[in-house]
């Protein structure tokens, strides 16, 4: 966290009348305020133990080798304080900040940082520059933001363009957020050049024309094999889409790692790998095969996710294992598109001879828990196997697996981290079929195919992907995905055993112009407030005080250019 510290003078002060005396520097109520000290650090007893009063008030008593942080002066406001979301309270509240000397509010200066000096912005332009983040006005963590605008809207003469005050009034409620997108502070801060290169690699992907769409599944064979669509969503929330991303399609295989993770989470790791490996298995994914402790080698291979569909909500009906299959998805995808193709559930039942073989050869070697039905959890298989997603819904699913459980866009913890790690670690040795090995040497990203097309692909800590066209090479995997996930990890470092700091051949859009990226502390108003005193483009440098009685590094900052009702 910054930190504030006491200084003999100022430096600003003392430019312009450097024979005043300090207890009219003290009074000087109109360039006081508005300036500020900062220091790192500062040794043992290397500053004076100054005492002076503000409005009959002591503002600065510093203690010699301690740390301290800014006091609360005349007008502050005590974080122990009840917040009230009175407008009127706020307001307030912001003009008692704004009196004593304390840091300007977040609101006001992404109002001034959006305006560019203005005194109105018509309400299109915010909405542009908030959707060049990343960001999309539908995201559930910006409602309350869309609904005020709307309402503030109608009440306006023109219903365009707001003020400092009813701008201030329609983005209080989301402020923290909204900071974090226009300061560049997410996991992609430059957003829109990261989004140009995935169009890219997305328009080189579809000029490919080889595989061929599964027939195996009639349900299968009716979709066009000239769609393709990706869609991605960062731990922060930011969207892109390219392609035929609202276009239904079944998860098939894409499932079984999110039946797995949901296992994990409600048994713990131990509990469910008593029935399952964690083994590649070196052979087809449908093959009547068990290892030598007579267990499906893992979950992403039919005769694992067989088993794993048993361990779901043991003891229920399958209406209520499918229930709470869907909700759980749902939760994943952030409450976006989830549904069921019962056309496809039938045909693959009635065309499944070969997983009613692997679940009487998994029956006869007692792999699942007792008083398990065979035939019911065939049923349930098939079923998981036909649920519905679009790219853009199934991105956020993978994207929550970015997180370590946490839905990027609600901000719910789903999954446990535990749940998350063993999944992840599965897909990486397991998810691409017999191509498994050289999807992990080549691309190094934990990723799940499926007959439907779809690639599921997650890059930890930082966005989850999905790859959809139905055109499948000889292995079971979409031609174009993976010609994308591979040209992905080409042009970034997203690789899991790529150097960031020591692969210059690559691209790393986690740094702003070639940063390292940083944190101040957590995301919070003051932590906010704290940082943009020092890095917003509205403060000014000042050089280090010359004093013979303290040479620790001391820099001072003012606010220039502000309107004076600011």
């Amino acid at each position: 966290m910054l930190q504030f510290r006491a200084s003999l003078v100022l430096k600003e002060l003392f430019q312009t009348s450097p024979k005043r005396l300090f207890s009219d520097i003290i009074g000087h109520k109109k360039t006081f305020p508005k300036a500020y000290i900062y220091s790192a650090a500062y040794p043992a007893g290397r500053i004076s133990k100054l005492k002076s009063g503000c409005n009959g008030r002591p503002f600065f008593l510093p203690l010699a080798g301690r740390r301290f942080l800014c006091t609360k002066t005349e007008g502050s406001i005590d974080s122990t304080e009840p917040v009230k979301k009175d407008d009127s309270v706020q307001e307030a509240t912001a003009d008692r900040r704004r009196k004593a000397g304390i840091m300007p509010s977040l609101e006001d200066l992404l109002f001034y940082s959006i305006a560019e000096g203005q005194e109105r912005i018509p309400a299109h332009k915010f909405i542009t520059a908030l959707k060049a983040t990343g960001l999309r006005t539908g995201d559930p963590r910006l409602k309350e933001c869309m609904d005020m605008l709307k309402v503030t809207l109608k009440s306006t003469s023109d219903g365009v363009m707001l003020d400092r005050h009813l701008f201030k009034k329609c983005v209080q409620s989301n402020i923290v957020l909204l900071t974090q997108a226009f300061r560049k502070k997410f996991v992609i801060p430059d957003f829109q050049p990261f989004a140009s290169n995935i169009d890219a690699l997305y328009e080189k992907a579809r000029n490919l024309s080889g595989g061929l769409v599964a027939d195996y599944i009639p349900q299968l064979a009716k979709f066009s094999p000239d769609l393709w669509a990706v869609s991605l969503c960062t731990v922060d929330g930011q969207r892109h889409t390219v392609g035929d991303t609202k276009v239904p399609f079944c998860l098939q295989s894409c499932v079984k790692p999110l039946k797995y993770a949901i296992a994990v989470h409600d048994h713990g790791t131990e509990y469910v790998h008593r029935f399952i490996g964690k083994e590649p298995s070196g052979l087809r994914f449908n093959k009547l095969f068990l290892d030598e402790d007579d267990k499906p080698h893992n979950p992403m291979v039919n005769a694992g996710a067989i088993v794993c569909t048993s361990l779901i909500k043991q003891g229920a009906s399958n209406a209520e294992k499918f229930d709470y299959m869907m909700n759980f998805l749902k939760k994943m995808a952030g409450n976006e598109y989830v549904g069921f193709s019962n056309a496809t559930f039938q045909s693959e039942r009635e065309s499944g001879d070969r997983n009613f073989a692997i679940g009487y050869y998994l029956k006869e070697k007692k792999c699942f828990p007792d008083g398990t039905d065979m035939t019911g959890v065939l049923d349930l298989y098939f079923q998981l196997c036909s649920i519905e997603v679009t790219c853009e819904s199934a991105s956020v699913m993978a994207a929550t697996l970015a997180n370590g459980g946490f839905c990027p866009i609600t901000g719910e913890r789903v999954l446990s981290p535990e749940s998350v790690r063993d999944t992840l670690s599965l897909m990486h040795s397991c998810g691409m079929y017999d191509f498994s090995g050289q999807f992990a040497f080549h691309v190094g990203l934990p990723a799940k195919s499926g007959v439907s097309g779809g690639i599921l692909l997650v890059v930890p800590n930082v966005m989850g992907i999905m790859c959809w066209s139905p055109p499948l090479d000889k292995l079971g995997n979409s031609v174009r995905g993976i010609q994308f996930c591979t040209d992905l990890v080409s042009l970034f470092n997203f690789h899991n055993y790529d150097n960031l700091r020591h692969f210059a051949k690559k691209l790393d859009p986690r740094r702003e112009g070639g940063e390292q990226r940083y944190s101040f502390g957590p995301l919070d108003y003051e932590s906010l407030q704290k940082e943009l005193v020092l890095k917003d483009t509205m403060w000014t440098k000042v050089s280090p005080t010359e004093c013979n009685e303290d040479h620790s590094t001391t820099v001072v900052y003012r606010m220039e250019n502000i309107e004076e009702g600011f």
